[in-house]
């Protein structure tokens, strides 16, 4: 039996275009998931609505927050045929709306996106005037949270985050050079120094500490609630810590050693090579526990007592607070400072309840918020301030 239009057979079409208006929308589907999604309909037929509907949700949604992005977008282009003309419009019946439903952002664009004209070569001498990025956009874009960004909004400042700085201080280490001002007489150098002047001594050389980067241990929280802002500050971290040592951890119920993630050059492949690692993406948060695997395997990343140890969470655990509590106190005493960047910090106020929360914001040295592009700008100049304290 050949299902869809019985005059040209459009329903691997269809389908597939449902499934790039998925993928618009922010919802990982590939061509392996829209080939399952064929085959599931011919199985189950399209005689009945539910069905269908149940069909593609069970195949094209893997992810808990995606499927109100899914029914929204079923809704749309399974009732509409004017919005639904390359999908399923032939055998679905008309379904006039008095009001248009609300729908989220990044649902309303991938329908713009499907509804929109395809557009010819565009001609060498043509010249076309875009202000979709005017300086209003570039100001709001700027102080949005991340949180309420849709899909193409999301990539821009997915672009934009990795070109901003995070030049951290450097201290003085325990290696010594040439200097001007120090404590000790350099002999070495100033032997070298009358050598080249037949003898003279021109002036006499001192110890002097060399500047030293301080080594950082990034953990971000990759729970659901915090499922946008990790991936960005992800993309932010890989950049600005280049050159300086690092290791990066991302937890949720579990510890995910990141450092194979971070070393490459490329920061797309440093984000597919973590979301490939991550096996508790958009779960619970488990910080203690977390924190124990980053004691019992890996308390080696913790140099000394040099390491500046840089936590990324909205503080919501689900673990024992008093387990947390030891914990953190283990990492307070094997590192120089602890830096709590917390994206609630985006509500006016904000007071740590939660018991996660409460045990961060006891021993933190700092909390500092990064909801925003306008915030991560001003996070070096704080992150200073509190290293200086």
């Amino acid at each position: 039996m050949k299902l869809g239009d019985a005059r040209s057979g459009k329903l691997r079409d269809n389908i597939t275009g449902f499934g790039r208006a998925l993928r618009r929308a922010g919802v990982p589907v590939d061509s392996s998931r829209i080939a399952m999604a064929i085959e599931a309909i011919e199985l189950v037929g399209i005689e009945r609505k539910d069905d269908l509907h149940a069909a593609l949700r069970a195949v094209l949604v893997s992810r808990q927050q995606d499927l109100e992005v899914f029914d929204q977008l079923f809704d749309a282009l399974f009732r509409n045929p004017e919005l639904a003309q390359q999908l399923l419009a032939q055998m679905l019946p008309k379904v006039r709306q008095a009001e248009a439903p609300k729908r989220k952002a990044r649902v309303q664009e991938a329908l713009a996106a499907a509804r929109a004209p395809k557009e010819g070569p565009r001609k060498e001498s043509e010249i076309q005037l875009d202000a979709a990025m005017t300086a209003s956009d570039q100001q709001r874009l700027r102080h949005a949270d991340f949180a309420t960004l849709n899909a193409s909004e999301f990539r821009l400042i997915e672009r934009l985050v990795r070109d901003v700085p995070l030049p951290l201080p450097p201290v003085r280490g325990r290696r010594t050079r040439a200097g001007v001002r120090g404590q000790r007489p350099h002999w070495a150098a100033a032997m070298q120094q009358a050598r080249r002047f037949e003898g003279e001594l021109l002036w006499l050389p001192k110890r002097a500490r060399r500047p030293q980067a301080l080594p950082l241990l990034v953990l971000v929280d990759v729970s659901g609630s915090m499922e946008r802002y990790a991936r960005l500050l992800l993309a932010f971290l890989h950049n600005a810590t280049q050159g300086r040592p690092r290791a990066a951890f991302a937890f949720g119920t579990d510890l995910t050693d990141l450092r194979p993630a971070f070393r490459q050059r490329d920061t797309d492949h440093m984000l597919d090579m973590a979301n490939a690692a991550i096996a508790d993406f958009a779960g619970g948060t488990r910080l203690g526990a977390s924190l124990a695997t980053l004691r019992e395997r890996h308390a080696r990343t913790l140099v000394g007592r040099r390491t500046v140890v840089v936590l990324i969470s909205d503080g919501l655990d689900t673990g024992e607070p008093d387990a947390l509590n030891s914990e953190v106190l283990w990492l307070k005493r094997h590192c120089r400072q602890l830096l709590w960047l917390n994206p609630l910090l985006r509500f006016d106020g904000y007071a740590p309840l939660a018991s996660g929360a409460k045990v961060l914001h006891e021993h933190a040295d700092g909390m500092l918020a990064v909801h925003n592009l306008s915030r991560l700008e001003d996070l070096a100049q704080a992150m200073a301030r509190l290293m200086q304290r």
